[in-house]
């Protein structure tokens, strides 16, 4: 498998130096700094491309992109969405165009409906010392039910992490529920602005009444906007799994299950439809087995992402190191070297999967740093040896790719 980092910009506190030292070859990045909506021109790729190469000293070349937004407009839904869906369309398709035109083939995206990934602590305190990132669903009913007060909130918890959250909702400081905001909002793609609780509820109410078929309709219609541009460039596009995988606020949530993943790639049949598979975000959903969903769809895997987490009776669940967890690592990894062998022996010049070491715990020096939530170092270092490790030994006793 193809070694990537995670890389998040100029503004990155982790230099491209630092990251040749973990031993990948490639970086995962976007242009963070470009709105939505908005296309990626060619000089800007290209700009980045070379950055990447002198900082590095030629170690590093960005190959997968990480992500190419698609505008919350598309999303909406509506009659064809809201706004002038076909200038969003095309934006995209020139943007893919670009991409292709700069050598990058690889681009994964999400189609969560205004927040991305969700967790309520971003420096849980692991019993080893260092910190993780873990989602509660007791405080999250708490910020959903008593601090947000949804309508209707209530009816999407359990009694009992009901009675759990007013507990703690009665027992917090302003400074307990400010750090809980916080956290919730660092999920929130870099594009936006980070809101307080009316803020919040003002963004959500977009999105009243609107059903999981509507969010499926409109994404089917996002697939056949621009699919065809993706294949006729080259371009593999993956979608990545929603995190967690369950309605947030109410949101409907696509790409949670099995089920989702499978009407997603039958929408539009095409080798440019494919699938980021995220071992940690499909993972923390109770419901979903991920060795069998990526055994089920690995012609479709453009790239993975590679973690894991513990899950708690309640929904709860915290980053676990990279090989325990409630995933079977090795069973996984076992059949993305089956998938890579079999692309190998069909000729491909791309069978191999690119694939990053994602989250990590806040270890060492990392700690206090101000690194961005779930994407230390040192921890991901860590993750990313214990993957090589793991892939070596598995190449050896079933062939390697």
């Amino acid at each position: 498998m193809r070694e990537s980092f995670r890389w998040f910009g100029p503004p990155d506190r982790i230099a491209l130096s630092e990251i040749v030292q973990t031993g990948a070859s490639e970086i995962v990045t976007s242009l963070h700094e470009i709105a939505y909506g908005l296309v990626w021109e060619k000089d800007a790729i290209a700009a980045r491309q070379t950055l990447v190469r002198e900082q590095s000293g030629g170690r590093l070349e960005w190959t997968v992109v990480e992500s190419l937004p698609v505008h919350e407009e598309i999303k909406l839904a509506g009659s064809g969405g809201r706004g002038d869906l076909e200038t969003l369309y095309e934006t995209y398709r020139i943007s893919l165009r670009n991409l292709a035109a700069c050598g990058i083939s690889t681009v994964c995206y999400n189609f969560m409906p205004l927040l991305d990934w969700t967790r309520t602590e971003l420096a849980h305190p692991l019993a080893g010392g260092g910190t993780s990132l873990r989602f509660n669903m007791q405080d999250f009913a708490a910020f959903d039910v008593f601090m947000l007060e949804r309508p209707g909130a209530e009816a999407d918890f359990a009694p009992d992490v009901i009675e759990r959250a007013k507990a703690w909702i009665d027992a917090s400081s302003p400074a307990d529920r400010e750090r809980l905001l916080t956290a919730i909002m660092a999920g929130l793609p870099g594009a936006y602005e980070r809101y307080d609780v009316p803020g919040l509820r003002e963004v959500l109410a977009r999105y009243k009444g609107i059903t999981k078929d509507d969010i499926r309709a409109n994404y089917k219609r996002f697939l056949e906007a621009v699919v065809p541009t993706a294949e006729e460039a080259g371009i593999r596009l993956c979608v990545h799994p929603d995190d967690p995988p369950r309605p947030v606020f109410g949101l409907p949530r696509v790409v949670s299950s099995e089920e989702d993943i499978a009407f997603i790639l039958d929408a539009v049949p095409s080798v440019a439809n494919g699938l980021t598979l995220c071992s940690g975000s499909l993972g923390a959903g109770p419901a979903n087995d991920v060795v069998a969903i990526a055994r089920r769809f690995a012609d479709k895997i453009h790239f993975a992402h590679l973690r894991n987490v513990a899950k708690d009776a309640d929904g709860s669940f915290e980053e676990a190191d990279h090989l325990d967890g409630d995933t079977d690592m090795i069973a996984l990894l076992r059949v993305l070297l089956a998938e890579e062998r079999r692309r190998k022996g069909e000729g491909r010049a791309d069978w191999q999967i690119p694939m990053r070491p994602d989250h990590g715990h806040e270890l060492l020096a990392d700690l206090g740093r101000g690194t961005h939530p779930g994407y230390p170092l040192i921890g991901r270092m860590r993750g990313l040896a214990a993957l090589r490790g793991a892939i070596r030994a598995i190449g050896a006793i079933d062939g390697s790719a």
